[in-house]
C-alpha cells in the first residue's frame, strides 16, 4: 500500500487538502496529515482539520510521496518551515514523488526541488519564476514532481496522484466512482 504525507499549516486551502485526502483514501493509499503548528489546524476559510501528527515526527523513509495543498498563508508557512523544507529535499534526493497545488509550488521552489516545468495558481508564478510555467495546463508532471493550479483542479490533481501510486484498476475504479 502506498503511503503519502500531506503537510498543512494554518491557512491551507480546504478544497485542495480534503480532495487529496478523500480521493487517496478511496484508493486505499495510506494518508497521514501532518501539521506544522498544532494538531488542530484552521484552513483559509476557517474550516478546522485535526491532523494525525505534527510534521516534526515525520520520517521521509516511511512515505512514498509528499503533497502540499495551497492556500495562504499556508504556502508561505510551508516554504519557511525547516522540517517541510528538509522533507522536500529528502524526497527529491530519494527520487520519490512530490506534489503541490495552487500556491504551494512556491514551497517546492524555496526547497529547490521544483523541476523546470510547473503550474500554480495564476499570478503566483511571479513569486516562483516565469520560465517553465504552464499557464494553461491544469496539471503538470515533470519527472517525479506534479503540480496543479488550484481549487477547481483539486480532484483531477488527486486522481493523478492515484494514477501515479496505484494500479490502473484502482485508478479506474476510483475515477468511475467519482463520476470523473
Amino acid at each position: 500500500m502506498a503511503k503519502i504525507i500531506i503537510a498543512i499549516s494554518n491557512g491551507f486551502e480546504e478544497i485542495e487538502a480534503i480532495s487529496i485526502i478523500d480521493i487517496c483514501r478511496r484508493a486505499n493509499i495510506e494518508v497521514t496529515i501532518a501539521a506544522t503548528e498544532d494538531i488542530q489546524t484552521a484552513g483559509a476559510n476557517s474550516i478546522k482539520i485535526v491532523a494525525d501528527c505534527l510534521i516534526d515526527t515525520i520520517n521521509s523513509s516511511d512515505f512514498d510521496m509528499i503533497v502540499l495543498p495551497g492556500g495562504l498563508p499556508n504556502a508561505f508557512n510551508l516554504a519557511e518551515n525547516e522540517k517541510v523544507q528538509s522533507l522536500l529535499k529528502e524526497f527529491k534526493e530519494q527520487n520519490k514523488n512530490i506534489g503541490a497545488i495552487c500556491a504551494a509550488p512556491y514551497a517546492l521552489h524555496k526547497a529547490d526541488v521544483l523541476n523546470e516545468n510547473f503550474t500554480c495558481y495564476p499570478s503566483f508564478e511571479k513569486e516562483i519564476r516565469e520560465n517553465g510555467y504552464h499557464e494553461d495546463d491544469a496539471i503538470v508532471i515533470d519527472g517525479k514532481v506534479i503540480t496543479s493550479r488550484g481549487p477547481a483542479t483539486a480532484m483531477s490533481f488527486a486522481l493523478e496522484i492515484v494514477n501515479i501510486l496505484c494500479e490502473e484498476e484502482t485508478y479506474t475504479n476510483v475515477k468511475n466512482g467519482l463520476l470523473a
